[in-house]
């Protein structure tokens, strides 16, 4: 009787084992594939980040920095440029998204078109993170946001300006300053 009790406890135990990793292995297989690592961006509090962005954009912006934004203006600059940069999370699984190919570039700007016809998306090539930008028209002036995504994290990079085009300069000298001190490696 003990042996076949001790058989039955055995043959459970494997089953049971067995069934966990059948439940495991697709979570472990989808984590890799997103190249999860649960370790966000290289910063949590973009304080610092005030004076590095205000020096990459030039003379004359001026800035309000708190640990999940940072806020840019600059009255005398082309199109008085309006800049914020926020961290906060992907609530909505976007990142999970366009990591697994269920969402595309194209998708994302079809989704924008439908609210401004004039906007354009353009994927970026920032891993570990991923993530977009895009550029719009507005009545007067132009605008440019970058969302970026990793582990869960996002990072926003909004500009509206009142000429057309500035949005867009404005937008390419931030995101080096993004990649190199916020995103990580």
């Amino acid at each position: 009787m003990n042996l076949a009790r001790r058989s039955v406890s055995h043959s459970l135990a494997v089953g049971l084992a067995g069934l966990v990793w059948r439940r495991a292995l697709p979570l472990v297989a989808l984590l890799a594939a997103t190249g999860a690592s649960a370790e966000g961006f290289a910063i949590a509090d973009l304080t610092p980040i005030g004076d590095a962005a205000a020096a990459a954009l030039g003379p004359g912006y001026i800035f309000r920095a708190e640990p999940k934004r940072v806020s840019l203006y600059c009255a005398e600059c082309t199109g008085s440029p309006m800049i914020d940069i926020l961290l906060g999370t992907d609530d909505y699984g976007a990142e999970e998204s366009l990591r697994l190919g269920l969402t595309s570039a194209a998708d994302v700007e079809r989704k924008c078109r439908s609210r401004n016809a004039g906007c354009r998306i353009k994927a970026l090539d920032i891993a570990p993170a991923v993530g977009w930008v895009s550029q719009y028209p507005r009545p007067r002036g132009d605008g440019a946001t970058a969302y970026i995504m990793r582990d869960g994290q996002v990072l926003t990079l909004r500009v509206i300006s009142s000429s057309t085009g500035t949005s867009s300069e404005v937008m390419e000298r931030l995101l080096p300053l993004a990649r190199r001190q916020i995103i990580g490696r």
